[in-house]
């Protein structure tokens, strides 16, 4: 008999999740009471050494697989922000192997526009969708992309390395919210996803590590 997935909630200040292999299981779930959005404000911090494309942050509901989608298309580099199954790309950010990158995307359903901000350097903001909401049963996924809700993953699009400070909001952050999340300085967490509160489930070989910082060793 299958051992089933335990639901916790942790603070995970000073923590990160580890995917060390490429796999097609491995995952963690988010979960949120909150099910309906009509604004978003999404922040994490990742460390790769993937060339390849890797899926960062999927959020799914049973209408769109990619109800939003924060996807690295590192072999053509560029960043593609899904929402509702629609997506544009990001094109011409830094993207760096071996480096904690720090990432917050921002979208809203009145304008329609969404933005990628890597490193507290901001996209151009760009139409994606708007006059729906964000609409549940939602399931969040780090370390694969839901082609299913809650499933469908591909290997080929797996995340390996490391993740940490996830958070997301119900409206949208400014400029200075973003920059004090990207600089590690004081803002308020997320209110929908809170890292220091966080509830999740992981799947497969997942590991949750004390956050590697050198800064720390002089």
């Amino acid at each position: 008999m299958s051992k089933l997935p335990i639901l916790i909630i942790i603070d995970l200040s000073g923590k990160m999740f580890t995917f060390p292999q490429q796999t097609n299981s491995a995952h963690v779930r988010l979960t949120t009471s909150r099910q309906v959005l009509s604004a978003v404000t999404v922040c994490f911090r990742s460390f790769t050494d993937l060339r390849r494309d890797h899926s960062l942050f999927s959020l799914a509901t049973p209408a769109f697989d990619n109800e939003m989608l924060i996807f690295n298309g590192a072999s053509n580099n560029k960043y593609d922000f899904w929402i509702n199954n629609k997506n544009v790309d990001f094109i011409g950010h830094d993207y760096k192997v071996n480096t904690w990158q720090s990432i917050c995307s921002t979208w809203d359903s009145v304008s329609g526009l969404g933005q990628l901000w890597l490193d507290g350097k901001p996209s151009s903001r760009k139409f994606i969708s708007s006059g729906s909401n964000i609409s549940g049963p939602i399931i969040i996924v780090l370390g694969q992309e839901q082609d299913t809700h809650g499933g469908g993953f591909d290997i080929k699009q797996s995340f390996v390395g490391m993740m940490s400070d996830v958070h997301l909001w119900d409206h949208i952050l400014s400029p200075c919210e973003i920059q004090n999340y990207m600089h590690h300085l004081n803002f308020a967490p997320g209110n929908v996803l809170n890292w220091r509160a966080l509830e999740f489930q992981t799947t497969g070989r997942v590991l949750i590590e004390d956050k590697q910082d050198i800064n720390t060793c002089y």
